[in-house]
């Protein structure tokens, strides 16, 4: 076993190595072959985390995920995003004799992690539409002669005859099917795709591969349909933390959000970010504010032609402009690490669907804004989408977990946690409360909204849901309120009872407000299902007993705006930018070595975070690294980075 694997390895370093006797004398021939199977199934692993993908550690679960891999069982694996998903099944390939299959959903995706591995010395190729023919024949032959370890195909081309005759040729070994984003198969999950339900056939057709399956968003019921409908044996299942500490966690209601964007960016200047709208129309809407106000920003949405999408991910991915403007249909396939912030322009349709676009910021450990700005007229323009569905129940219970999310008193991190099955009860004795989220952050600044005498508005509101039969939530309850002319009002006839046009004293998000503090104080309680205001006890009780009721409310009679934007503190809590703490000769060094980076990059037709990421940069402007050998100590450089342009970024750190 120890000489199977030693020539495995020495095998792989001949082939991807560029020939270089220096990995090979530091691998394996100065080590010991006296070691038991598993010491050199760990030193093996080690040694390729560091000399071919450039990390010291392992991330958490990595070693045991690949271990278990290794060994050939079935493996389902949830980590959140940026939490080094794919290293679970690259280095396993390049310890097996075989083919590793990669099911990957984009096709953005699938060649971003080929151009990485590549860059590396890793032969890995992907077969999709984007190719042409001559070019689909040459990445075939390499596949069939044995030069490559991974191949990444899509779901809907994995029982295609052409990707069939390869897998089963006479010279290709399938040894591991790795299905990436694996939520996928799930109804229950956000992002469903039929064509994943035909990925648990393929599995009979190599029984002796082993599958491992990934994700960074399933609840429970997603992970058993993971494992049942892809038929894993008996898998070992390994959920790591969904806390990504870098994040800091922000909501926001709607109060002229086009502003509310330009004072972010404003806040966050030249960084780059991804700000998902709802809507085609509201993406071009936004592109062509924030291009007015001469920020770099391009669009994605399905609307535009293949063209137009494909120039504009690719001006995004290779730093010709800081932001993008998208559709949900933006970003699964994006590897990009070093995106600072996500903003949610509107509320999305579920917590998953959420917590997975968040998740694109920050994959490089470093500090990230999650920002989501929403209003009651979201959740329509949601449920409307959802008419004539035959999953409109299911939706529905996504979406009002998304709203108590949004309309949340407590620790937006614990209830995201907790939403995933997950419950720290000490989060804050690793992260300061000012770097969780808004509503930690306020509180340690001594934020409150101020108790206001509310007692007019309760019973006005209290006698609307009676007068309405206690069958409605609280957008429709305020519409009502303010005397809207809605169809659905006049069609129950709402504008004809005594509380319609009451309430017009109040905006329609006041009223909204005033029903979430009413429900804090349990003056009303709420279906958790559909939203649905029903009057409690302690409700009817304060009205009987002309009780005079207060509440903690933003706004207070007499102003037009509400109070929270006098209370704004001047200090910014946001995580210190690594960058932003350097003394002004590392600035001037990393500035230095982005314009080398990017020329670099410019010439290979690589993005720049493929010759390596910021955290790299941030390393290698600390450490200030003289020789091949101090270079070889910053994170993320690799023998084979060391081989393409070691020696030219030296020359810049030395000038």
């Amino acid at each position: 076993m120890e000489e199977q694997q030693y020539n495995i390895i020495r095998k792989f370093f001949k082939k991807n190595a560029v020939q270089n006797s220096i990995l090979l004398n530091s691998y394996f021939f100065n080590q010991s072959k006296d070691y038991e199977v598993n010491n050199i199934n760990r030193l093996t692993q080690k040694n390729l985390l560091k000399s071919v993908f450039g990390y010291d550690t392992f991330r958490p679960l990595q070693n045991e995920i690949i271990d278990n891999v290794l060994q050939g069982r079935d493996t389902l694996a949830v980590m959140p995003t940026g939490g080094g998903k794919s290293l679970c099944y690259q280095l396993p390939a390049l310890l097996m004799e075989g083919l590793t299959v990669v099911v990957s959903p984009l096709i953005a995706l699938m060649q971003d992690q080929v151009q990485q591995l590549k860059s590396i010395g890793v032969e890995a190729v992907f077969l999709n539409s984007t190719l042409d023919w001559e070019t689909y024949l040459a990445e075939k032959e390499k596949v069939i002669s044995g030069k490559v370890k991974l191949l990444y195909v899509s779901p809907e081309s994995l029982n295609t005859s052409k990707i069939q005759d390869i897998l089963h040729h006479e010279n290709i070994c399938v040894n591991c099917i790795t299905i990436d984003e694996a939520h996928c198969v799930s109804e229950w999950g956000h992002d469903f795709r039929p064509d994943y339900l035909e990925i648990g056939s393929i599995r009979h057709q190599f029984p002796k591969a082993v599958c491992l399956a990934l994700t960074a968003t399933a609840t429970q019921q997603v992970r058993q349909d993971i494992i049942r409908i892809l038929k894993l044996e008996f898998p070992a299942i390994f959920v790591a933390s969904f806390n990504r500490p870098n994040i800091f966690l922000e909501v926001k209601k709607k109060n002229k959000p086009l502003e509310q964007v330009k004072e972010f960016l404003e806040e966050h200047p030249g960084e780059r970010g991804i700000i998902y709208c709802f809507s085609r129309k509201q993406v071009d809407q936004l592109t062509d504010f924030l291009a007015n106000e001469n920020y770099n920003v391009m669009n994605y949405h399905a609307g535009l032609t293949d063209d137009v999408r494909s120039k504009n991910q690719e001006d995004f991915i290779k730093d010709r402009a800081n932001i993008m403007v998208a559709t949900l249909a933006f970003g699964m396939g994006i590897n990009k690490p070093d995106i600072r912030f996500v903003i949610h322009f509107d509320m999305p349709k579920s917590i998953e669907q959420y917590y997975q676009e968040i998740g694109r910021a920050g994959r490089d450990g470093l500090p990230s804004h999650a920002l989501m700005l929403y209003t009651y007229q979201d959740i329509a323009k949601i449920k409307y989408f959802f008419e004539d569905n035959s999953q409109n129940s299911k939706q529905e219970k996504l979406l009002y977990a998304m709203v108590e999310y949004a309309q949340s008193k407590d620790c937006r991190r614990k209830q995201l946690l907790s939403y995933f099955g997950e419950h720290p009860e000490n989060i804050h004795n690793a992260l300061a409360p000012e770097n969780c989220c808004d509503i930690c952050r306020n509180k340690a600044l001594g934020i409150k909204n101020e108790l206001v005498d509310s007692t007019l508005w309760v019973k006005k509101f209290i006698s609307c849901i009676y007068r309405t039969g206690q069958k409605f939530g609280a957008s429709y309850v305020s519409d009502v309120l303010i005397g809207s002319r809605a169809r659905r009002i006049i069609a129950n006839r709402h504008h004809e009872i005594s509380t319609w046009g009451i309430g017009k004293e109040l905006k329609k998000n006041q009223w909204m407000e005033l029903s979430d503090a009413m429900v804090q104080n349990e003056l009303l309680v709420k279906d958790n299902n559909y939203g649905v205001l029903f009057i409690s006890q302690k409700g009817w009780e304060a009205i009987r007993n002309q009780e005079t009721v207060e509440l903690p409310l933003s706004f207070v009679p007499g102003q037009k705006n509400p109070k929270e934007e006098k209370l704004k503190p001047k200090m910014s809590f946001k995580k210190a930018d690594v960058f932003s703490q350097m003394d002004n000769e590392s600035k001037d060094l990393a500035d230095k070595i982005r314009k080398w980076r990017r020329k670099f990059a410019d010439e290979l037709n690589l993005p720049p975070y493929i010759i390596f990421g910021d955290r790299t940069l941030a390393d290698i402007v600390t450490k200030k690294p003289r020789t091949i050998s101090e270079l070889k100590d910053c994170h993320g450089i690799g023998e084979q980075k060391i081989l393409n342009f070691g020696n030219e970024l030296l020359q810049v750190i030395n000038q």
